[in-house]
């Protein structure tokens, strides 16, 4: 189905139906990734403040055939945000208005947040009700709720709570028709048919836009403890994994692995950073335990450091002793990938192989990739749940533009390896615009074609977020 532009008659004609201020000219801040691969077009950008204006902003649409580019924080990594121009411009919907809290039931766990509340103050929201929302990741003081969900975000929690799926009970959406899905449900069981929600969540708004979920809580732990400690490498860092969960269970948080270019990037381009060893480990697990009432992290910590040490799993480590040292252990972890944008990635992966494939699949990775040319690579990431962080850069004294001519071969060699190994080309990240070769490439045949006749029933038309996740027919 061809598109139509957003063209000057169509803006005037939605301007008439939306409150004043409702639409604007593009800014710059629309039409940019955080990677700087490419740049958007759109012809218009519309901030509505609920789902009404949403409904008839999708209505509009729909009559008209003009394409809808949804926009949440704009901290998406695979172009989902972000639609390259072309002949019909699209017109971009932001739902940075939508920030409410519209309720919160501490004694049923659920709290209700619009699709454009920032995850940060969600959390703040959660924790004031003596509760805690476990979603976590880097960008949590941008991204929003609504972007979260569209792409099935992860974060360093989900070891221990799952993705966003597994976080999410009910949700209000605004369907390709222009009807709006009152799904604001705070029900654990509900078995009235096919489950809407769980479709809508991951799909990056080509199935419908996200305008508010009703979101599982959690009781705070009463104490965290943080280590970081030093692996012989990362089969070692399995053998903690299974020795941790043997000795604490479910209260595993979080389980990250850092290589040495990780610490040796820091050094080169963040040096602010504090580092806590006097020489960068090659292999490093940040793990993070939350415990009940009358439990001790730090000597739960020490008592796994010991029996780790024991067992040649780890050569040296530290337990925080304060919640500072936690928070520059997490420093470490969570400015890893600012220190990539600054080095420059050639080719950037989100992957995930299962956990056994982990230790064979690192130096498999790198060694086929020496066949290319000279690179150095970053890995680290949520090793508890699978998922690598596996970005390709130059080597000393050379820059990205140096080796773009070869990203195709880069990503396709560590795809390959990923593919064959049964793992995933997109753990976190969503497939956007970005990987729709991949997606077509990689996926099984039956869920590909199941995939897009559930988008061509849902959105006949395609206008909800076209080219992102399949391409644009």
């Amino acid at each position: 189905m061809t598109l139509a532009s957003a063209d000057q008659t169509f803006l005037d004609t939605l301007a008439a139906a939306l409150p004043d201020d409702t639409l604007r000219p593009p800014e710059p801040r629309f039409l940019e990734e955080p990677r700087g691969r490419w740049q958007g077009a759109v012809a218009g950008v519309a901030l509505p403040r609920g789902a009404e204006e949403v409904a008839t902003i999708v209505r509009h649409a729909a009559r008209a055939g003009v394409g809808l580019v949804p926009y949440g924080g704009g901290t998406g990594l695979v172009g989902g945000q972000i639609m390259p121009g072309g002949a019909a411009a699209p017109l971009l919907v932001s739902l940075e208005r939508m920030t409410a809290i519209r309720g919160t039931w501490a004694e049923e766990n659920v709290l209700v947040a619009e699709a454009g509340a920032i995850l940060a103050d969600v959390q703040d929201a959660a924790r004031a009700a003596g509760r805690l929302f476990p979603l976590s990741l880097a960008s949590e003081g941008s991204a929003r709720i609504g972007g979260l969900l569209s792409t099935n975000a992860g974060g360093v929690n989900v070891l221990r709570y799952g993705n966003a799926r597994e976080l999410c009970l009910g949700l209000e959406a605004v369907l390709p028709s222009g009807e709006i899905w009152h799904g604001l449900r705070r029900l654990r069981k509900d078995n009235t048919g096919y489950d809407l929600r769980s479709l809508l969540i991951g799909a990056e708004g080509t199935l419908g836009f996200i305008t508010a979920a009703s979101l599982r809580l959690f009781p705070q732990p009463a104490a965290t403890g943080t280590a970081l400690l030093v692996v012989r490498d990362p089969r070692a860092a399995l053998s903690l994994l299974a020795l941790a969960r043997d000795q604490l269970g479910e209260g595993v948080s979080a389980f990250e692995i850092m290589g040495r270019t990780g610490y040796d990037f820091l050094a080169e381009v963040l040096p602010e950073v504090r580092q806590p060893f006097a020489t960068p480990p090659d292999w490093s697990v940040l793990i993070e335990v939350g415990l009940a009432r009358g439990l001790d992290p730090a000597a739960a910590l020490e008592t796994l450091f010991a029996e780790a040490s024991e067992a040649g799993l780890v050569t040296d480590g530290l337990v925080a002793q304060s919640e500072a040292q936690a928070r520059d252990f997490w420093e470490i972890r969570e400015r890893i990938p600012e220190a990539n944008r600054k080095i420059g990635a050639v080719s950037s992966h989100d992957i995930s192989v299962p956990l056994s494939a982990i230790p064979d699949f690192i130096p498999e990775g790198i060694a086929r990739l020496a066949r290319l040319g000279a690179f150095r690579v970053n890995c680290f990431g949520h090793v508890g749940d699978g998922n690598l962080h596996y970005n390709v850069f130059p080597a000393p004294g050379a820059t990205r533009a140096d080796h773009e001519h070869r990203r195709d071969a880069i990503k396709r060699t560590v795809h390959d390896l990923v593919h064959e190994m049964g793992g995933s080309v997109s753990a976190e990240h969503g497939i956007g615009r970005l990987k729709v070769d991949d997606l077509e490439r990689y996926q099984d045949p039956a869920k590909l074609g199941a995939m897009r006749a559930i988008k061509a029933a849902l959105d006949p038309m395609g206008i909800m977020n076209p080219g992102a996740v399949l391409r644009a027919s």
